[in-house]
């Protein structure tokens, strides 16, 4: 049965897109199956791994997945590895459908059973043991996504920007965590915070990475990945004949490690 890791916090411009398709490719590298999960409407995780735009999946995507509770009829091939299910700006409406019970761009009326937080969580238990790992992109927003993205979890990786209003945004989304514990049936734990985009340049960035550190220090990854053009370039150039990517993953190789000792693997 494979293991759900959401990758959340309530702040744009931290990571979580980044991580999320480095650690997909890291788990793929080591011969485990892994999905991918966009619950973003921006579709950033599935054009980071299929080299394509998030609205060629416009009618076959997570959102249809979820709805119709037919996942395996929505999942995109990445490689032998790597599954996806794709997200487009019509996720935008999920918390519509939730409320409101209709499909965007459709006349059509589709209810669901059990409750509006726990949709995705019955989604994944169709497939769930096709697979070691799970992942889960999340949108910059405590939204219907990332609260149905995190009661379907086992954990949750937390990307920090080490920056005032990314410290700021910390504390509600623990408080979200600790509400999705109280009522999920999934044991969710708090994998870590991975301090990333660091600036070394900037005195302001050390003082962030430090406060985090001293605030949450059984929580923060030893790791501390720098703000590299060879890692901005990855949605650009992807993981096939990059040479770059040796670099651009080196500190991510380390943070990597502490993964998969904090998850036993």
């Amino acid at each position: 049965m494979a293991k759900i890791i959401t990758l959340g916090l309530q702040k744009g411009g931290v990571s979580k897109t980044t991580t999320a398709g480095i650690l997909a490719y890291q788990l793929a590298r080591d011969n485990n199956k892994v999905l991918a999960i966009d619950m973003d409407s921006q579709g950033n995780l599935t054009e980071l791994l299929t080299e394509e735009p998030a609205n060629n999946f416009i009618g076959k995507s997570i959102f249809e997945a979820i709805a119709y509770k037919s996942p395996e009829e929505y999942i995109y091939s990445v490689n032998n590895y790597i599954d996806l299910l794709p997200a487009n700006n019509f996720l935008a409406s999920f918390g519509r459908w939730i409320y409101l019970k209709k499909i965007p761009g459709t006349e059509k009326s589709v209810t669901y059973s059990g409750k509006p937080y726990e949709q995705l969580d019955l989604t994944l238990k169709m497939i769930r043991n096709n697979y070691d790992y799970i992942l889960i992109d999340t949108p910059p927003s405590l939204s219907e996504q990332t609260t149905n993205a995190l009661v379907s979890s086992n954990y949750c990786l937390i990307p920090y920007e080490s920056s005032r209003f990314c410290y700021s945004a910390l504390p509600n989304f623990l408080e979200t965590i600790e509400f999705v514990q109280q009522t999920s049936k999934n044991n969710l734990k708090i994998l870590g915070i991975s301090r990333t985009l660091n600036d070394k340049r900037r005195n302001d960035a050390k003082f962030f990475n430090d406060k985090v550190a001293q605030d949450y220090p059984k929580l923060v990854f030893d790791t501390v990945i720098t703000r590299k053009a060879t890692i901005g370039r990855i949605p650009l150039y992807g993981f096939n004949d990059n040479s770059e990517l040796s670099e651009a993953l080196s500190e991510f190789n380390q943070l990597y490690k502490e993964i998969l000792t904090r998850l036993g693997d």
